[in-house]
């Protein structure tokens, strides 16, 4: 008699039967190498029931983790959890609760449905970032770049979030705004903590060409955002300043046309330059009104430019003459030195300045052929051409003049040809409660002194208010906790009350995993050589500049410190594409949410994964059918029972004839073999289960024209 199709007994069972046997278990290191198959999927932040997306990178991850396995390879595929951050904190707040209750909450939340969901990760590797014992690493490894220099405290006009309370990495605002919450960001004068991550510019770009699988898309996002350019760095002497000023230029054929110089209005020699002046008080009301003003706002090209006059005078090192010193609200403090010599004939943003307020344009590259006027020019000519007005470099050509120019300035020493690069350092305070302590003291009479070692983990005070205020951060308040000896003398000392950006914990994470239970180190040299460099790991490409940049300069500092081996982690990353119904992303406000709670209670975990992977390429983004998850029971719920009934028809069948009908069904089996082995290393999932189902046809055509060899059938 056949049985049933009961996918919710089916699926319970075997998924507690895996686990009871440790067929996720991997072993420490592998035997052996070359068979060894390290799959990842991104930390994820469990912010409560499992959604879509959890569903979509799992199910393409745990396709590509099992095959693997099926294929003889040694499988380490662990599952931790991101823990720390501000949607936990704000939501205890709300609720009137410490945030590692609400955090816990939705681990064991996301947890119980991935196991639902039938994954096959190895809990044994598991941590939550928010524990102490995971967060101790954090702190150690800070200090590991403090004393190399690499992490450092400065005062700087930091990103600020109003609604949050806390700073933002330049990385973490998106158009003027808040990437979480979409809060305009306003600009602030704070002492803060960053990590040098510039000192690895260079190889975060030229170490790319390791990574041969990544794609187009994700090597130009990398690219773009670290920026580098070429050019020149020169000094340009300043009206009553003993020191000049150097501004990098890409352009330093350019140079006679610099007619003026402008600095940034949050520039600090702005203030030496008017102090005592009439013009001190309008440099203050001209800050007040640029820290209103976004990013996106000042550098836009379609915006009015606005600048003030500081009454004093640069020269201009190429020819000698007086330009006056302007500040302007399309000058970024945080690119370059926060000054530009302004050329206005051959930048647009320059040329609309200087004509607002009446300032020289000359030319001094010309168009092949062409003859251009200063007078009549309507906007800015920003093309090569040949040198004009430039003196010795009249008639130069722009494939020899900027070398040529480069050469000229060091040799009169008033220059020099440098890169730059657009990446700033990575700022890392965060003043938030829930958050790893940073591991610093700070004494009168002794400095920053780091927080010993053998004192590691500084452990989150509870029982605060850790409720954010615009005046200090929440671990301020914990007078007891703040209070204590200065390491280094003994005398009375404080400690850091910032806590560390939330992508510190998702920058080494993957290391942990290889060996989560050492209480020595964070990991284990020869664990991390046998694991590493990573086979596959997934996530959104909306992690293609921040966590992805700041992992692989961990990875470069684990190199130099001689804990790891690969200079990168990820030579090949896998990118989902997104989820939506109705062209817009899924979310119980807009009522377009297809709950995987409700799609494992009608068909089951295995149709809800054949569904996702049946509907494209990963990268593909995909737009859920109107109809919700019943679409599920349209497409793959169906598909499954026609396996499980050939299933039960084979075990049942006897024959053993084999003949033409016979053979022509094993040739479609070994086809399909071969055809979905592949589809599986390009992850062409979807061309996979398409090759099933038609082969699952075949086996129906075989029954229905009278084949009746169970032996065949139970072979496909």
């Amino acid at each position: 008699m056949e049985h049933e199709y009961d996918f919710e007994e089916l699926e319970t069972r075997l998924a507690v039967r895996w686990v009871q046997d440790g067929d996720y278990v991997a072993p420490e290191v592998p035997l052996d190498p070359s068979r060894k198959r390290y799959a990842l999927t991104m930390l994820p932040y469990p912010s409560g029931d499992m959604h879509m997306g959890h569903v979509e990178v799992f199910s393409i991850h745990d396709a590509y983790a099992r095959h693997a396995r099926m294929n003889g390879f040694e499988v380490l595929n662990p599952l931790g959890f991101d823990a720390f951050g501000l949607p936990a904190e704000n939501a205890a707040i709300k609720r009137g609760i410490n945030p590692r209750e609400w955090t816990y909450s939705n681990i064991e939340k996301l947890r119980s449905s991935a196991e639902r969901l039938g994954c096959s990760f190895d809990w044994t590797r598991t941590f939550r970032t928010c524990d102490p014992e995971y967060y101790r690493w954090n702190q150690w490894i800070f200090l590991r770049l403090f004393e190399r220099g690499l992490a450092y405290k400065k005062e700087a006009a930091a990103n600020w979030c109003p609604k949050d309370k806390t700073v933002l990495a330049n990385e973490q605002v998106i158009g003027g705004r808040c990437e979480r919450c979409d809060t305009l960001v306003v600009k602030r004068y704070m002492t803060q903590w960053f990590f040098k991550v510039t000192d690895y510019a260079d190889r975060l770009l030229d170490d790319m060409v390791i990574n041969e699988h990544w794609t187009d898309r994700l090597r130009m996002l990398q690219s773009n955002w670290i920026g580098r350019s070429y050019g020149a760095e020169v000094e340009f002497p300043i009206e009553d300043l003993d020191e000049p000023i150097t501004v990098y230029t890409t352009r330093p054929d350019t140079l006679w046309g610099a007619t003026f110089f402008v600095m940034a209005p949050e520039h600090k020699l702005a203030e030496e330059l008017v102090k005592g002046t009439p013009v001190e008080a309008e440099l203050r009301e001209f800050r007040t009104e640029v820290e209103r003003m976004t990013e996106m706002d000042r550098t836009s090209t379609e915006r009015e430019k606005k600048g003030l006059f500081l009454g004093k005078y640069a020269t201009n090192p190429v020819n000698g003459e007086p330009i006056p010193i302007w500040i302007a609200d399309y000058v970024l403090l945080d690119y370059g030195t926060g000054a530009i010599m302004a050329v206005p004939a051959h930048d647009q943003r320059d040329f609309e300045f200087a004509r607002r307020y009446d300032l020289e344009v000359r030319v001094v590259i010309q168009p092949e052929g062409e003859s251009t006027d200063a007078d009549s020019m309507t906007e800015a000519f920003p093309h090569d051409g040949a040198m004009v007005n430039s003196g010795e470099f009249d008639g130069t050509p722009a494939d020899e003049a900027v070398a040529k120019v480069t050469a000229w300035l060091e040799k009169k020493g008033i220059g020099k040809g440098a890169g730059n690069f657009r990446l700033r350092d990575w700022l890392i305070s965060r003043q938030r409660y829930w958050g790893t302590p940073i591991p610093i003291i700070s004494c009168d009479h002794c400095g920053q002194i780091p927080v010993p070692d053998d004192q590691l983990p500084v452990v989150l005070p509870d029982g605060i208010d850790f409720t954010p205020s615009d005046e200090a951060s929440p671990l301020a308040n914990a007078h007891d906790w703040v209070n204590v000896p200065c390491p280094k003398c003994g005398g009375p000392a404080k400690r850091e009350t910032d806590t560390m950006d939330t992508f510190v914990d998702s920058s080494w994470y993957f290391q942990r995993y290889l060996d989560p239970h050492n209480e020595e180190i964070p990991f284990d040299r020869a664990k991390s050589d046998a694991w590493m460099p990573m086979d596959i790991y997934t996530g959104g490409i909306e992690h293609a500049v921040l966590h992805l940049l700041y992992a692989r300069f961990f990875q470069k500092f684990f190199v130099d410190i001689g804990m790891a081996r690969d200079p990168e982690p990820f030579p090949r990353m896998v990118n989902q594409g997104q989820i939506t119904m109705g062209g817009k992303r899924m979310s119980k406000s807009r009522g377009n949410l297809v709950s995987p709670a409700e799609a494992f209670e009608l068909y089951g975990a295995d149709a809800l994964r054949l569904f996702i992977l049946f509907s494209g390429p990963p990268e593909q983004d995909y737009d859920w059918p109107s109809e919700g998850v019943t679409s599920i029971g349209r497409v793959t719920a169906p598909w499954l029972q026609r396996v499980w009934r050939l299933c039960e028809l084979a075990r049942t069948l006897e024959g053993s004839d084999r003949g033409d009908a016979e053979q022509d069904l094993l040739k479609s089996q070994h086809r399909t073999i071969k055809a979905v082995s592949a589809d599986f290393e390009s992850l062409s999932f979807n061309t996979a289960i398409a090759r099933l189902m038609e082969l699952v046809n075949d086996a129906y055509r075989y029954r229905a024209a009278g084949g009746a060899n169970g032996e065949v059938l139970r072979e496909v």
